[in-house]
């Protein structure tokens, strides 16, 4: 009987439990398989999407360099343009100043000679008076001398030539006259002419001022916090820098490397007679700062300016055509101390605007 037992138990079979766990070691390896397939399939689709897209906007890099081209021929005749009426009005201004100074000249001779003039005419008023006088006496008396009568004929000669000067010096007067309105005339079309050219150069600040502004609202639309005031950009100084610092962040240059490339491609149209200028002011809320670094909210303003204007100069905006200030806590656009309102009055104001 112990026999018996021994046989059974050495026969029992493990091959069934062996088969199970193999099995399902084979169907792990087959579900592994299968997501390993299709995470290799979503991230070909991905890749693929992005060549795509690489492409499409290889080719627009294309035709904005071409239009970049036409842009900068159309500029550079302008420029020769500017230039020839820009020397136009150089010449106008010093004939301008000319003929006021000839003008002026003019009307101070012309009062002298009036003066001359109502002088002699009382001078030969009297002399005449005399001569008749003296003609009167002699008829009465009957007794003409030769010395007398060379003394009429004397003054009758005298008269004569004084009529004579009275007559060029009223002609003379009567040429300046006309030369004077002449002279008029022709400053006052000078003058004209200024107002024509001024403004003219208003209506291009404005029209490049009005191109400036629509093309950058158009580029920074897709970002809700960019908020446009009247004819100012106002960009939260949380885009650009952290709490209480002035040094730019990546999102910041992001959006700093946009308004670069729209002001260089409108400021490189702009004649350099017009003078234009790029306004960077810095605002903060109400909140006080005392730092090492910031004293108050004026330093931490004007810094913020100051670094926007450096990275824009160090994309190749000129220098000159650039002012930045810090305007503190003292300009808010929001009321109130809420969030939102403090948020709303950190803030970097840019303006295209004459200097």
């Amino acid at each position: 009987m112990i026999g018996y037992r021994r046989r059974n138990r050495s026969a029992v079979n493990i091959w069934p439990g062996f088969v199970d766990a193999l099995s399902s070691l084979l169907m792990l390896v087959i579900f592994m398989l299968l997501v390993y397939v299709v995470s290799q399939l979503y991230l070909s689709q991905t890749l693929s999407d992005r060549d795509t897209e690489l492409a499409r906007l290889n080719s627009r890099l294309q035709e904005i360099s071409a239009l970049l081209g036409l842009e900068q021929g159309r500029t550079e005749a302008l420029e020769r343009e500017m230039q020839r009426v820009q020397d136009q009005l150089g010449a106008s201004l010093a004939l301008n100043d000319e003929l006021e100074v000839e003008l002026e000249e003019a009307r101070d001779e012309s009062l002298g000679r009036l003066n001359d003039i109502e002088a002699q005419s009382m001078q030969i008023a009297e002399l005449e008076d005399s001569v008749a006088r003296a003609r009167k006496q002699l008829d009465e008396k009957e007794l003409l001398s030769a010395t007398q009568r060379a003394m009429l004929q004397q003054l009758s000669n005298r008269i004569g030539q004084l009529q004579a000067q009275l007559q060029q010096i009223a002609t003379a007067l009567e040429m300046q006259e006309v030369e004077t309105a002449e002279k008029e005339a022709e400053l006052q079309e000078v003058s004209q002419r200024l107002n024509t050219l001024l403004a003219e150069r208003v209506n291009q600040l404005q029209r490049y001022q009005s191109e400036f502004f629509g093309r950058l609202r158009e580029i920074l639309q897709d970002n809700e916090n960019i908020r446009v005031v009247g004819d100012r950009f106002l960009l939260p100084s949380e885009l650009l820098f952290g709490s209480g610092s002035a040094d730019l962040g990546p999102s910041g240059r992001a959006e700093l490397d946009k308004l670069a490339n729209v002001l260089l491609d409108v400021a490189g149209r702009i004649p350099d007679d017009i003078d234009w200028i790029l306004r960077i002011d810095g605002h903060t809320d109400r909140i006080p700062i005392n730092t090492a670094e910031f004293p108050s909210n004026w330093e931490l303003s004007t810094a913020r300016a100051v670094a926007v204007v450096r990275y824009l100069a160090d994309k190749g905006v000129p220098e000159g055509r650039m002012a930045a200030a810090g305007f503190g806590e003292f300009f808010p656009v929001a009321e109130g101390r809420t969030e939102e309102a403090l948020r709303q009055n950190r803030r970097i104001e840019i303006k295209l605007t004459s200097r």
